[in-house]
């Protein structure tokens, strides 16, 4: 009973279609401010991303493990190809000006976590009347793979920080463990509170499952990978794309990042 638990858990979301859009509004305001502010590498980190999670909701997770599904007469690839890019682009670019300790981290919070509480609420008063779009996925087919790759990204840093003798180049690894979490929970909590992600289910349990594992799990196990990236990103470059005319190496711009 309790393995079936873990490995069946269905990711589940309902939401009207004014959602949709609503949301793309969001998301074309959001780079604009962002742009902006100059934030051009956090862009590109956003939109490269998106795309990743397109290649894995549409490619892996529907062509290959075959654990996507959606409600009949609205189109899985164009939903997801809009949620990919949702999440992808906000999750990533939320994460980069994490890593990157933004001077307005505050500010940019903030408006990422009022949006995702109050869209399903905009949708529901200004959406009424239109029919729902149910979109699923199944996890047993994949949540050992994503483990497997949770596991390994931290067990890097974990070889890394071994080997350091001096604690300043250290990474801080606790850091990173609470970006990953609670950006996804962050995610997890807005859907399940706005009556999206908890529509079907039958049981407390199962929302609360949900949103514990894809917490833990889901965008955390990139954040080891993202974080090498923007080390070895920074070490020659900045955040509006130039190159930086103190260039150092990849272990000296660990503690340059710990000390921001």
């Amino acid at each position: 009973m309790m393995e079936n638990a873990i490995t069946e858990i269905i990711a589940r979301r309902q939401f009207l279609p004014l959602y949709i859009w609503l949301d793309i509004g969001f998301l074309v305001l959001l780079a604009g401010l962002l742009l902006y502010n100059r934030k051009y590498m956090t862009v590109l980190v956003g939109l490269t991303f998106g795309l990743v999670y397109m290649l894995v909701d549409y490619g892996i997770f529907h062509l290959l493990c075959h654990a996507r599904s959606i409600s009949q007469g609205h189109s899985l690839f164009w939903v997801l190809l809009w949620m990919s890019m949702s999440y992808g682009f906000t999750n990533f670019a939320w994460i980069w000006l994490w890593i990157s300790k933004d001077q307005h981290l505050f500010e940019w919070s903030l408006l990422i976590l009022l949006w995702w509480f109050c869209c399903p609420l905009l949708t529901q008063t200004f959406g009424a009347g239109q029919t729902p779009i149910v979109i699923q996925r199944t996890t047993g087919a994949y949540h050992g793979y994503m483990a497997l790759l949770l596991f390994a990204g931290y067990l890097i840093l974990v070889v890394y920080n071994l080997r350091q003798k001096e604690p300043g180049k250290r990474i801080r690894i606790p850091w990173l463990l609470a970006i990953g979490i609670l950006v996804q929970f962050g995610w997890e909590a807005g859907l399940l509170l706005g009556g999206i992600r908890s529509a079907g289910f039958s049981s407390l349990e199962q929302k609360l499952a949900t949103l514990a594992i894809n917490s833990l799990l889901e965008t955390n196990l990139g954040m080891p990978y993202i974080y090498l990236l923007y080390i070895a990103y920074s070490c020659r470059f900045t955040e509006q794309l130039r190159r930086r005319p103190d260039k150092v190496s990849f272990t000296h711009c660990i503690p340059e990042n710990n000390q921001q």
